[in-house]
Formats: structure tokens, C-alpha cells, sequence
């Protein structure tokens, strides 16, 4: 009989605790690990220039996040492979909706990773992997090109395999090397576009034309996307440290 009930299917019960219980906190050393193996992965350029792709997603998922709670008309995100992308929305092009929209993308990824952070301070390691598999899904239904559609899927399929498959201590493992990287990696790209605009590119950048909009200077939209990145990794990374 105890082999017989160690093979069946979970029972609603089971699975709302698994999703929505919590489980007991990694060792120090792995959450100092997995913070050395974000950083491997975002500070040296031929590494970040693969790794960048997850913060494209969540880059421009929080645009087309963001139309949609302000009304605008989702169209479609196109992902590309030298990690840029782009969100197209239909509805007025100006207003509320049109600023919230643009100014939505560069503080997405570390928004995301200091609510992650918060997720796992509470111990929340599953319902954090089920989460981010579920927002990967929605995306991927408004994903307009091969390559994007690729790449979310391979993103989705990794975190439903390790909540599903692996151990407490893999999740665990996974979920804060994630998180890490969403607070770190976030930093880095208003870093970049500062130097693109300091040589004159990114003409079109999300910060240019957040300045066309609303007749704010450029520069401080880009002090708003710094402020909101450093401040996230660190509240995030105290929470992760438990400081």
C-alpha cells in the first residue's frame, strides 16, 4: 500500500501546499554561490552577450505588461538574437498609459528580482519557480518571431523542469541563482545605454523617447532607471543575504 501511494498523482491538497507552502532556506554558502555564479554570468562581455537574452525577456515583457494593465492594446513582442526586442501596443500615443509603457522595460528585470527576493526571504522557493513558468507561458502566446518564441520556451521549460523534477535543494539552488541574476543583470543595461548616449547612439532608446513624451530630460529618466536597478539588488540582496 505505501508503494502504491508513493506513485500516485498528487492530490489538490498536496499540490497547494507544495506550490503554496514554504520551504526552509538554503545554507548561507549556496545563496554566496549562486551570487558568484550570477556575476560569472553578467560581468564578463562574451558570457553577458548569451545571458543578456533572459534580461531582454524580462526587458520587454514588462512593457507589454505594463499596456496591458493601462489599457493599450498588446500587438505582439519580438525577441532577437543580438538580445534586443520590441513590444508593439496600440492605443494613444501619448498619455499615462503610452509614459507607463515606456518607462516599464528597463525596471522590470530588477522589479523582478526584488519580488523574487522577497518570494524567497518567505520562503516561497516553489510558488516562485510556478510563477515564473506561468508568466513565461502568457508570453509566449504574444511572441511574433521564431527566435523569441525559442528562446522563452527554453526559459519555461527550464523552471518547469526543476519545480516539477528536481529536489528542495536544486530548487533552491536555482530559484536564488535566478533572482541573483535578475538583480545583478539589471544593473548593467541603463550602464550600457549611459554609453551609448555618451557616444552619440540609442537615438531611440526607451529614455529618448520617454523625453519626447513628456518634455523630461533624457538623462533623468536614465537616473530613474539607475535608481530603481541599485536600489533593487540592494534591498533584494539584503533580503537574499537575510541582513
Amino acid at each position: 500500500m505505501e508503494s502504491l501511494a508513493s506513485t500516485s498523482p498528487l492530490s489538490l491538497p498536496d499540490l497547494w501546499d507544495r506550490v503554496f507552502g514554504s520551504q526552509p532556506d538554503p545554507d548561507l554558502w549556496v545563496v554566496i554561490a549562486t551570487l558568484a555564479v550570477a556575476l560569472a554570468v553578467v560581468v564578463p562581455p562574451g558570457v553577458w552577450r548569451i545571458s543578456r537574452n533572459a534580461i531582454t525577456i524580462a526587458h520587454e515583457g514588462g512593457h507589454g505588461l505594463v499596456a496591458l494593465l493601462t489599457g493599450r492594446t498588446l500587438t505582439g513582442i519580438r525577441l532577437h538574437s543580438d538580445t534586443s526586442g520590441l513590444t508593439v501596443s496600440r492605443g494613444k500615443p501619448r498619455g499615462l498609459g503610452m509614459i507607463l509603457t515606456a518607462a516599464a522595460g528597463y525596471p522590470a528585470p530588477p522589479l523582478l528580482g526584488l519580488g523574487g527576493a522577497a518570494l524567497l526571504a518567505a520562503g516561497h522557493i516553489t510558488l516562485l519557480l510556478w510563477l515564473a513558468t506561468a508568466l513565461l507561458l502568457v508570453m509566449l502566446v504574444m511572441i511574433r518571431n521564431a527566435y523569441g518564441a525559442l528562446t522563452v520556451v527554453l526559459a519555461g521549460g527550464a523552471f518547469l523542469l526543476v519545480s516539477w523534477l528536481a529536489g528542495p535543494q536544486v530548487q533552491a539552488a536555482f530559484a536564488y541563482a535566478v533572482v541573483w541574476f535578475l538583480l545583478v543583470g539589471g544593473v548593467r543595461p541603463a550602464f550600457e545605454l549611459q554609453a551609448k548616449r555618451s557616444r552619440g547612439g540609442a537615438g531611440d532608446s526607451d529614455a529618448d523617447q520617454l523625453s519626447r513624451l513628456t518634455h523630461v530630460p533624457a538623462g533623468l529618466w536614465l537616473f530613474l532607471f539607475h535608481a530603481v536597478s541599485l536600489c533593487s539588488l540592494t534591498g533584494g540582496g539584503r533580503w537574499l543575504l537575510r541582513l
